[in-house]
């Protein structure tokens, strides 16, 4: 069995645990078990999504399915009734995988790109996503919803306007709700980034916390977020254009530290930079650079600044 189909099966199970009432320990159990990776829980918000609209659903396209599976046959054996209690729920959460899993929620395609690659991915609803170096990116799209989880990397979104069928992205903790617009997403573990280029988009928490409310960026706006704090800005066209230039393979430095230039040039190449000092790392430069081109980068270091470069294998020391 796949990794992916023993989650959702360990995920139903929750589910039908959960219907009975859930003991303290178990309640933790769960937490425990959602906190354990993003699949877990998306597998399980899914699953739950699906079997709360089959609920309401499957009455008024099949309305004697659903009753003949929660009424049971009355057996010559005597069973307790929490043991149909079980198999009711379960045939419940069987429809709602069956009848509504295939249309209200699509098995997610995946999309990936290696270091340095770059990639163009067109959905079916004639939205496209260009993804940059590193990153993997699941989209699902239905008749009701359309959905993509930015899993890792970067990814610049233009997405077709369709008034009935919101856009949601989510990174982790977090998810980005538009109608139509473009704008870029970088997730970094749990550092999520922002940045919208045209239209509106609504940065909120996966699970909204009390009194916490969503986020609105228009152009210019900028939102970077990590674990519970999320800091809202906003820049100027010139910047939002210098964050797109991966997009043109190019990095745009506006006296960024050259520590965190090397880390920028590190993410599109097999050479590595590395700058053990901190005062080195700290001096400040600025440039237009062809990301996937750090040895013409090093060559400015040593020229313009002079710092000494070390090379080792596939890495490259650089010091003053």
């Amino acid at each position: 069995m796949r990794r992916s189909d023993r989650i959702e099966e360990a995920a139903g199970l929750w589910l039908v645990r959960r219907s009975e009432g859930l003991s303290p320990e178990q309640h933790l159990a769960l937490e425990a078990w959602l906190d354990e990776a993003d699949e877990h829980r998306m597998a399980f918000w899914r699953l739950e999504h699906a079997w709360e609209k089959a609920e309401r659903l499957t009455a008024l396209r099949a309305p004697g399915t659903l009753q003949a599976a929660l009424t049971p046959v009355r057996p010559r054996v005597t069973m307790n009734r929490r043991w149909f209690r079980g198999a009711a729920v379960a045939a419940t959460l069987a429809i709602a995988l069956l009848g509504a899993s295939s249309t209200l929620w699509p098995r997610p395609a995946a999309y990936q790109t290696e270091r340095g690659e770059r990639r163009l991915v067109s959905l079916s609803d004639g939205s496209r996503v260009e993804l940059n170096t590193s990153t993997r990116l699941r989209a699902a799209l239905s008749t009701k919803e359309r959905e993509a989880w930015l899993d890792q990397g970067e990814a610049y979104f233009d997405v077709a306007h369709d008034a009935t069928r919101p856009f949601v992205v989510h990174l982790g903790e977090r998810q980005v709700r538009v109608l139509g617009t473009r704008f870029t997403l970088r997730r970094e573990g749990d550092e999520v980034r922002v940045v919208v280029a045209e239209g509106r988009v609504e940065v909120a928490d996966a699970h909204p916390r009390p009194k916490a409310r969503p986020v609105v960026l228009r152009p210019g706006g900028v939102v970077t977020a990590e674990r519970g704090a999320m800091l809202q800005t906003q820049t100027s066209m010139d910047q939002v254009e210098n964050e797109l230039a991966w997009r043109r393979g190019m990095v745009v430095f506006d006296q960024m530290s050259l520590g965190e230039a090397a880390q920028e040039f590190n993410r599109y190449n097999k050479i590595q930079l590395e700058i053990p000092d901190a005062q080195t790392a700290g001096i400040r430069i600025g440039g237009s650079f062809e990301a996937d081109n750090s040895e013409a980068f090093v060559r400015l270091l040593h020229s313009a600044y002079g710092l000494k470069v070390e090379r080792r294998g596939d890495r490259i020391r650089i010091s003053e």
